[in-house]
């Protein structure tokens, strides 16, 4: 009886610590699976939508290119990559575009739930959203140091087109250049552009733009993470309240809540988008000395309409682009996490029964 009981203690004990691994493991791994998840999200949304970026960057670069005050419209925009380009001109530079993307989507979304615990049990004064303000900041920033070079080959490679449009709008357009009569020369692929840039311009030339960068990444990607989690919120209270039986896709929900966070966040971070992309596409010329003289001159030259020049096809790019990442990113949680944290427990629980029976003493 008492080597049984004995044996019976030792089991119970053995027991006792199997949910406690379990939950660790299955915790690490879903930190380590957020990163999986946000990079095939991010790279799904920026290949959905980088037709409409192509259009959103040539007319936030209009006044550099040019030096005309005088603006093509969305529509004329659209119609001049058609003519000049045909399809191919709405795509180029998705290469470093998507590269970028899984880059940031994979550290924004790791990032965000590993920092978002952290912050929520070793900070309580600042969990809720403000937690997420920061941990939606923390991811975005980590992945800018691939993003940023990925960002200034795309956004060259948008404004030019194909090698004969751009050769000729350089011609007609005479182009406004004081270091040189071109900005740099044609991009042929993102490898191309990579070793042009770097040869011309350094380390400098492929981190162009970084800090103006980060001065629009950050508070965009806390911005996001915080109206995201607050509509959740706001929509799981209205659920409980008006509807505690009616069950809600996760997908769904991260498609139009996504959305919708995507597109506030992109509207209010505009003027520095702007900034951004001006100081990015000049190139080895001086336009602009930095973010504050870029600022300054985009504001008493063209006025509030200037910085917010752009904002209806980044919101355009934003809702649906944000939509799809979060609803790729639920969908992923929703049918891969559920399967994976059954197989592991089923694992754990399986060697905690085998183990135990060698345990006990053999009875001749």
């Amino acid at each position: 009886m008492a080597n049984h009981s004995s044996s019976s203690n030792k089991l119970e004990d053995l027991f006792s610590h199997v949910p406690n691994k379990a939950t660790h493991n299955q915790n690490q791994f879903f930190v380590w699976r957020e990163f999986l998840w946000g990079a095939m999200a991010g790279a799904f949304g920026e290949g959905m939508m980088h037709p409409v970026d192509t259009i959103k960057t040539r007319i936030q670069s209009q006044a550099l290119l040019t030096g005309s005050q005088s603006q093509k419209s969305i529509v004329q925009m659209v119609q001049t990559v058609w003519v000049a380009d045909g399809l191919k001109g709405f795509y180029r530079g998705i290469a470093p575009g998507i590269i970028g993307s899984l880059a940031t989507g994979a550290t924004y979304f790791g990032f965000i739930e590993s920092t978002k615990k952290w912050i929520e049990e070793s900070h309580p004064k600042l969990e809720g959203h403000w937690a997420h303000f920061i941990a939606g900041a923390i991811g975005d920033t980590l992945g800018s140091f691939v993003y940023v070079p990925c960002e200034v080959m795309k956004q060259r490679m948008q404004i030019q087109g194909t090698k004969k449009s751009w050769n000729t709008s350089i011609m007609t357009e005479k182009l406004q250049m004081k270091s040189s009569p071109q900005m740099y020369c044609y991009y042929t692929g993102m490898f191309q552009a990579g070793h042009s840039i770097w040869k011309e311009q350094g380390f400098k030339g492929l981190y162009a733009g970084y800090g103006s960068t980060i001065a629009r990444d950050v508070p965009f990607a806390g911005l996001m993470v915080m109206f995201y989690e607050a509509l959740k919120d706001l929509t799981e209270k209205g659920r409980q309240k008006w509807a505690p039986n009616f069950h809600v896709d996760g997908s769904f929900e991260g498609l139009v809540l996504g959305g919708l966070a995507g597109g506030f966040s992109a509207y209010l971070t505009t003027p520095l988008d702007v900034i951004k992309t001006r100081l990015q596409v000049q190139g080895s010329s001086t336009s602009y000395n930095g973010w504050l003289d870029a600022m300054t001159k985009i504001w008493k030259s063209e006025g509030v309409k200037g910085m917010f020049r752009g904002s209806i096809p980044r919101i355009t790019w934003y809702i649906p682009a944000s939509a799809l990442t979060f609803m790729a990113v639920e969908f992923l949680r929703d049918h891969f996490n559920e399967k994976l944290d059954n197989d592991n427990v089923q694992e754990v629980t399986r060697l905690a029964i085998e183990k135990p029976e060698s345990s006990f003493p053999k009875v001749a």
